[in-house]
């Protein structure tokens, strides 16, 4: 097999991505502090002490909010392709297509707001 210089550009570039790779998860393994004790071997939830428990229950609204925020995040996404080949196409088939879609979002917005998983709730249990 003969090599040319597309090829031997792919595993230079390979090899310096693995070397540089490599070489951060070795420095931080050699330059990273030692410290024992202290703070650091305590279990924390958003840099806060903990407080009772180790084991506490979380409320679901939390999981919630990240899965809502992931879904619609992938659904704008989806939205940037559209756009840019929105300007060549020809004819109404990707407005109608836009549109549906979007209406599809607008949709789940509304049920997610009529089963109220919007709604916060103010209970804090200590």
């Amino acid at each position: 097999m003969v090599f040319d210089v597309l090829q031997f550009a792919i595993i230079l570039f390979l090899a310096g991505g693995t070397a540089l790779g490599a070489g951060a998860l070795a420095a931080g393994g050699l330059l990273a502090p030692r410290a024992g004790g202290g703070d650091i071997g305590m279990p924390y939830e958003c840099g806060m002490r903990p407080y009772g428990a180790a084991w506490q229950r979380f409320g679901i609204n939390y999981y919630m909010y990240a899965m809502l925020f992931i879904a619609f995040d992938v659904d704008v996404l989806y939205l940037f392709p559209v756009s840019a080949y929105y300007t060549v196409s020809v004819g109404w088939g990707a407005f109608f297509k836009l549109a549906i879609f979007l209406f599809f979002l607008i949709l789940a917005l509304v049920y997610f707001r009529a089963k109220g998983v919007f709604t916060w709730s103010r209970k804090i249990k200590v």
